[in-house]
């Protein structure tokens, strides 16, 4: 099945924050979603049903799904390791991620 990565706004806007180097980095570790590779783990609790990427301190949260056939990494949410979670909790407590997730 092919797979495609895609990257919501947040996280566009969030690589335009960062240096060249970790940009870069954390580019490549998305792309490599695509192939199953990178520091990927299935999260729990609250934000269960959601994956993370970690590239060093940087988090890039996603969810997968099959749409047509081709299986579909969606990249919505990506911040520091010291603030995803929480933020991400506050965003799903308001119902807020679900303009996150469709962007």
């Amino acid at each position: 099945m092919k797979t495609k990565v895609s990257a919501g706004r947040q996280v566009e806007d969030f690589l335009k924050t960062l240096a060249p180097k970790p940009r870069r980095a954390l580019r490549l570790a998305m792309k490599g979603l695509a192939e199953d590779k990178g520091d990927v783990k299935l999260l729990e609790g609250k934000l269960s049903g959601f994956w993370r990427l970690r590239v060093g301190r940087i988090r890039v949260i996603f969810e997968v799904k099959a749409i047509d056939g081709t299986r579909v990494v969606f990249c919505f949410y990506a911040d520091y390791r010291s603030i995803v979670y929480v933020v991400l909790e506050q965003l799903l407590a308001s119902g807020l991620i679900e303009e996150l997730r469709q962007n």
